[in-house]
């Protein structure tokens, strides 16, 4: 079966998208990170459920909530554990992590790799929906666990006293 101009076209753009995601979250390792920072990607990718409208994206909920799943277990939680926060001159940075990159490119992976199996049960815009779902299962759950670490380094900077207590006392 050969690949059809629709197919290579959402592969482009998957690849596009991924590299683009890479960039940018290289360049934004060196800079402060912010509340803010953390909750606009996901509130900013939630708008991507209005492909739903469109009744040829939809799929049954039991394949929404797998690909949200897989998302959220096996994509989510190599980010949260190695996502961590360190302050610089006052200011606060999520450190780089080499995981973010190696979850994108095997999240790219994956797609690509399922790409031909997705097609022979769903359409072009259902595997659309249900990447989608995939990789909104893994960017929530991270970002939640992002602003609780930002909350707790925010809050330590807030009472400094209370870690250098907390030093004194684990020595």
């Amino acid at each position: 079966m050969g690949v059809t101009l629709p197919q290579l076209l959402s592969l482009l753009g998957s690849l596009l998208a991924g590299l683009a995601v890479i960039i940018v979250r290289l360049k934004a390792a060196n800079r402060p990170t912010s509340l803010r920072k953390i909750i606009a990607p996901p509130l900013g990718m939630a708008t991507g459920f209005l492909m739903f409208v469109v009744p040829d994206t939809r799929i049954p909920w039991l394949w929404g909530l797998a690909a949200f799943v897989v998302g959220a277990i096996f994509f989510a939680y190599p980010l949260i554990a190695t996502s961590k926060f360190e302050v610089k001159d006052g200011q606060i940075f999520l450190k780089r992590s080499k995981i973010f990159i190696v979850i994108i490119v095997a999240l790219l992976a994956v797609r690509v790799i399922l790409h031909d199996v997705v097609d022979d049960y769903v359409t072009i815009p259902q595997s659309a929906g249900v990447f989608f779902l995939l990789a909104f299962g893994m960017l929530l759950p991270w970002r939640l666990a992002m602003w609780k670490g930002y909350a707790e380094v925010e809050r330590r900077m807030a009472m400094p006293e209370l870690e250098s207590d907390r030093s004194a006392r684990q020595a």
